[in-house]
């Protein structure tokens, strides 16, 4: 039987499917709404002179929402920001700390200060970009925004709580999603979002070969590599290491004890820290050139022509920056002497090694080796686009954290879906079943 015949018989599956789609299909709609106030098609020229700063990121990550400055604008970044610096500080606030500790009813309360976190960077990031809006204009001189006054209400506050109100809504269809839906929620929209933009790069890749300024000979070789570097991502995401874990445990039986010792695994991944190395690496690199637009300052101007995407100075500080993040970010979220407590506490030990503090040194050495080998996959998978746009004349971004994230998010996907088609198979076999009980004398 196949995938799509097992989905179709899966009543439960496939309603959470069409609930999936059917939400990812309202964000995608309301991408389209533009903000009132403001002139649509000078603030496309202007966020596509803007491309190649923050805002380019950022426009990525909200499929194009903010290029058109509409009512998701400022996508879900927020939230994302959010939701990193409240487990950046989860290690560093005792108080969170132990919120996090005290299991579902703790993490309700970091959530919702997640939330309200989320909130306020919206307003905030509102109010900036706004004061951007009307402070500017086009590349052919235009102003950005047309109508000051919208609604009774001045341009920026009526910017803010539109923003503000388109935030929290996509906030909204993605805990939607992750509850009564298939996958992350918050993690498809973002998906949806740059996969929306894979029809037009295709589209630009047909220009050039119709014109004839890429041979088809040419385009076939990329396309083959392309797919080459996407299984190869696949690869890595899946990639694991293992370390071999043993239990203790006495069995009785007819007055006699036996030893056993189950064996398990530890699982690390190759690339713990998954996108965010480069997403903070990029937004460092790309904020001085954002700023530089806006302050017309000798030395920022000097940064920004030294922080070339294409150039070797840029390289190597990306580079750098991925290193130090992914290290940084992996002790956070892994701690290797909590593991070895834990193992202690249920009788697990490594084979080989005592338990207690040899057990976390030697998890953190193992740590450190896969850290390398992640932190070499992710630098090279990030400088990729740049290379094939200066080496090949690709009309599109190929690789980098859009790649990371379109393999991962599916990926993810594709197990939940499997694990909700193995559920139903359960469930089916135990409703066949009838469990007969046996009485023992002893």
């Amino acid at each position: 039987m196949s995938a799509i015949e097992s989905i179709a018989k899966n009543s439960d599956l496939r309603k959470r499917i069409l609930f999936t789609l059917a939400l990812l299909a309202i964000y995608r709609i309301g991408v389209h709404v533009p903000t009132p106030g403001v002139d649509g098609s000078a603030v496309l020229s202007f966020f596509q002179a803007q491309s190649q700063g923050i805002f380019g990121l950022f426009n990525t990550f909200t499929g194009g929402a903010l290029s058109q400055f509409s009512i998701f604008a400022l996508g879900i970044m927020p939230y994302i920001s959010s939701s990193i610096i409240f487990q950046l500080l989860t290690s560093a606030i005792p108080y969170l700390e132990a919120l996090k500790k005290e299991g579902e009813q703790g993490r309700r309360k970091i959530n919702q200060y997640t939330r309200y976190a989320t909130v306020a960077l919206a307003i905030i990031q509102g109010y900036g970009i706004s004061t951007w809006l009307m402070n500017s204009t086009s590349p052919d001189g235009h102003p950005l925004v047309i109508a000051p006054t919208v609604a009774f209400l001045p341009f920026q506050i009526m910017t803010i709580i539109t923003l503000t109100a388109g935030t929290c809504f996509i906030m909204w269809l993605g805990e939607q999603i992750t509850e009564r839906g298939i996958g992350n929620g918050t993690s498809l929209i973002i998906f949806t979002g740059i996969a929306a933009a894979i029809p037009g790069g295709a589209q630009q890749l047909w220009e050039l070969v119709r014109t004839g300024e890429m041979r088809f000979a040419l385009v076939l070789l990329l396309v083959a590599f392309m797919v080459a570097i996407i299984a190869a991502v696949i690869y890595m995401e899946v990639a694991q290491r293992r370390i071999t874990v043993q239990y203790s445990q006495r069995q009785g039986g007819g007055g006699m004890q036996s030893m056993q010792t189950p064996t398990s695994h530890l699982p690390i991944k190759l690339n713990i820290s998954g996108v965010i190395p480069p997403i903070f690496a990029s937004s460092l690199l790309m904020f001085p050139a954002t700023m530089a637009q806006f302050v017309n300052t000798p030395w920022l101007k000097a940064l920004q022509d030294s922080l070339n995407p294409s150039g070797a100075i840029f390289n190597i500080m990306f580079v750098a920056l991925i290193v130090f993040f992914s290290f940084f970010y992996t002790e956070i979220v892994f701690n290797p002497n909590d593991v070895a407590e834990n193992l202690k506490k249920y009788g697990g030990f490594v084979p080989g090694v005592r338990a207690g503090k040899s057990t976390a040194d030697y998890i953190q050495r193992v740590l450190e080796r896969v850290n390398v080998v992640g932190c070499i996959y992710l630098c090279t998978i990030c400088i990729l686009p740049g290379i094939m746009v200066s080496q090949f004349n690709v009309p599109f971004q190929f690789g980098g954290t859009s790649l990371l994230i379109l393999v991962g998010v599916a990926l993810d996907t594709a197990q939940q879906i499997q694990s909700h088609m193995i559920t139903q198979k359960y469930e089916g076999f135990l409703k066949g079943a009838k469990i007969r009980s046996r009485r023992v004398q002893f």
